[in-house]
């Protein structure tokens, strides 16, 4: 590990690759390399101090670029063990950013390191799993008078704020940044699809083809790894406890079953659903010899972890994200990246330019904070539409796509209620 005043990574020698890597990411970010042409204009950051627990990769390091550029301070760790990429950590330690971040940390050091940025004492926190905002209310409430807001990623962070705006415990306010369209249709269904696939593609090279992939949940997420999956040739089953997403799935062209009914007709199974032991050890005995279980929800409780530990009598690394369990009966049971988000462990995640949108709901998100402190209250708060329309506007113009434009008359006709048949 190398250390330094503001950083701790796991190999400073790296800089140079993660700084292509970085160049690489910022050839497919046109719309938030716009952004950042603004922002170092205007310098609508200048004073601000951010705090984010994200993943570190080459993606959230451009985000990091724009913040800098606007005038923002920045400290950062990861938001998952296994998310880092060590040579981007590297870049950004070379750069002057604090940053406490590796591939493979402890859980130790993962809360080590979000005290390190607690330490720094943010104005704006940006989160990615919601970890950060809760340490900061369970242990660090001297802090919150000078918190303006925070920015939340994803869709377990979100679901964790509204448990705690429900039982009053979120004491300042918090930007639903998943909740922008042109982040969680297009980050979760496009990227979570992609990326998904990818990992489950390095860790074991498996060919999708004929194979039977039960999908756990079809939220956006699930949604894009069934149409992947079906697209590389196999046969999807989704599983599903919410009525109106299991009838999408079915009319999508999907079989539709209860999971303990699917367990036994699996050869890969995919969970992204946000909760809590979805795959309990009864539904691993029932599956066949060989079955892949895979996990892209944010957090490693999807799958039943500690119950497969227990029950096997036999456990060796095959692959370097891949780990076989032997049964009492003999049945083999192969785990990607120890349950966690397979997508960032065992890949890179969502593609530069999926991420382009997502990062520049980050970017506009702090602004808006920023501009508006004196009127937000604490809660999780929804962007305006007009924030989603402008970063639909910037990636149009980066893809080099221009739309049409509603004309004067067809604005009054859509105001109205007097014209008829």
């Amino acid at each position: 590990m190398d250390k330094g005043d503001n950083y701790e990574v796991k190999d400073i020698k790296l800089t140079e690759q993660g700084k292509k890597n970085i160049e690489w990411a910022e050839m497919h970010m046109g719309a938030l390399l716009k952004i950042r042409e603004r922002f170092k204009k205007e310098k609508p950051l200048e004073g601000i101090k951010v705090g984010m627990a994200l993943h570190v990769t080459k993606e959230t390091a451009v985000l990091v670029k724009t913040l800098i550029a606007g005038g923002a301070e920045i400290a950062i760790t990861g938001c998952n063990p296994l998310s880092t990429q060590d040579d981007v950590a590297a870049a950004l330690a070379e750069e002057g950013v604090k940053v406490w971040a590796y591939k493979g940390e402890s859980t130790e050091d993962y809360y080590r390191y979000l005290n390190k940025v607690i330490e720094f004492k943010p104005h704006i926190t940006i989160d990615d799993g919601c970890d950060l905002v809760s340490e900061i209310h369970n242990k660090h409430t001297d802090l919150i008078p000078d918190i303006i807001c925070g920015c939340e990623e994803t869709t377990t962070g979100i679901i964790r704020l509204r448990a705690m705006e429900k039982d009053k415990a979120l004491k300042y306010p918090v930007i639903a940044v998943n909740d922008l369209k042109t982040k969680h249709l297009f980050d979760n269904f496009l990227g979570t699809g992609q990326s998904t696939l990818d990992g489950i593609f390095r860790a074991s090279n498996i060919l999708f083809a004929g194979k039977t992939v039960v999908v756990v949940g079809y939220g956006p997420c699930g949604r894009g790894v069934s149409l992947r999956a079906k697209g590389m040739g196999s046969n999807v089953i989704v599983c599903e406890i919410d009525p109106v997403r299991a009838l999408q799935a079915l009319t999508d062209g999907y079989r539709v079953m209860k999971f303990e009914d699917a367990t036994k007709l699996g050869d890969i199974f995919v969970t992204v659903t946000g909760n809590k032991h979805v795959i309990r050890t009864e539904h691993m005995k029932a599956m066949k010899d060989k079955a892949i279980l895979a996990n892209s929800g944010h957090f490693d409780v999807e799958i039943a972890v500690e119950g497969l530990e227990k029950m096997a009598v036999k456990k060796r690394q095959i692959r370097l994200h891949l780990v076989e369990y032997t049964l009492d009966d003999g049945k083999r049971i192969y785990l990607i990246a120890s349950g966690r988000l397979c997508n960032l462990s065992a890949a890179e995640g969502h593609p530069s330019i999926v991420m382009a949108q997502s990062f520049c709901g980050q970017a506009l998100a702090v602004e808006y904070g920023i501009k508006n402190k004196d009127k937000l209250k604490p809660g999780v708060i929804r962007l305006p539409k007009e924030i989603d329309d402008n970063i639909a506007e910037l990636q149009l113009k980066a893809w080099g796509i221009e739309f049409d434009v509603i004309t004067a008359e067809q604005i009054e006709y859509m105001a109205g209620w007097q014209e008829g048949t």
